[in-house]
């Protein structure tokens, strides 16, 4: 897999949705559990910039090729964010800056030393940490674009429907990326495939899961992908992540939905 950092660079636009006709939601608007969904990956769209936050305090800002998707990763999850809070403000939900303030504030002290231990593992580690930087990327990135393509096919607003599309192939695009570097790093280094498999088998957790409560967690996951065929896309995610090198057999994401309640009826990989 080849990924060519400055044609991404030159590239990186925000994501179009000025064609939408938001106006179509005022007659025809979305039902509750989808705005549910809505918000929740809004605000993980709008907190992208505490993961930037993190990573800078590690070895990973450090590497050009790595800052540099890290700058326009950052601004085009914003963009995605900004575009999900429009459709929700249609229908009455205001995302307003000092909100997700707010949210970050309950957080407390968890929000105030994550970057303290990204530093700490960064320097203990050494620069094998970006292996792991980025592989997390690769699961977090592929678990978002298959939750925006999800909500496209259970909710296809045609309002809706394309706007999610375009975020999902811009997510394909970082998906490309992390995925680029993380197998090439994993290759390379031992120390990084062995910390790397610790990091996702016992440190990982879904997307949103740090900044959102349990309950929306809960289901947000159950909404998107409940039944044989959500439970088909979870291990289409986990597939992927096990052609890492050293990532073979790891099934995180069913085991994250397992935890929460899902597929209780359904028999194990």
């Amino acid at each position: 897999m080849a990924f060519d950092i400055d044609t991404f660079a030159e590239s990186s636009t925000a994501v179009a949705w000025g064609d939408i006709d938001l106006d179509a939601f005022r007659t025809d608007p979305l039902p509750e559990s989808s705005l549910r969904a809505l918000r929740y990956m809004c605000d993980v769209e709008y907190h992208t910039v505490c993961y930037l936050r993190d990573m800078l305090v590690t070895p990973s800002h450090g590497d050009g090729e790595v800052s540099t998707f890290m700058t326009m990763w950052n601004r085009e999850e914003y963009w995605h964010g900004e575009a999900l809070a429009a459709v929700l403000k249609v229908h009455g939900i205001e995302v307003e800056y000092d909100q997700l303030k707010a949210s970050r504030i309950k957080l407390g002290w968890r929000d105030r030393i994550d970057p303290i231990k990204q530093a700490v593992y960064g320097n203990i580690v050494g620069k094998d940490f970006v292996a792991t930087h980025m592989s997390w990327g690769s699961v977090n990135e592929r678990g978002a674009a298959s939750a925006y393509r999800r909500l496209a096919q259970l909710e296809p607003h045609p309002a809706l429907a394309p706007l999610l599309k375009r975020i999902a192939a811009q997510e394909s695009r970082h998906i490309a990326f992390y995925t680029t570097q993380a197998t090439k790093r994993l290759e390379e280094s031992k120390l990084a495939r062995a910390f790397t498999r610790f990091a996702l088998s016992k440190v990982w957790g879904p997307v949103g899961s740090t900044i959102e409560p349990e309950e929306e967690v809960r289901f947000v996951m159950g909404y998107l992908f409940d039944g044989p065929e959500g439970l088909r896309e979870v291990r289409k995610m986990d597939e992927a992540i096990a052609k890492l090198p050293g990532m073979q057999g790891l099934g995180i994401n069913e085991a994250a939905f397992r935890a929460r309640g899902l597929y209780a009826d359904l028999p194990a990989a």
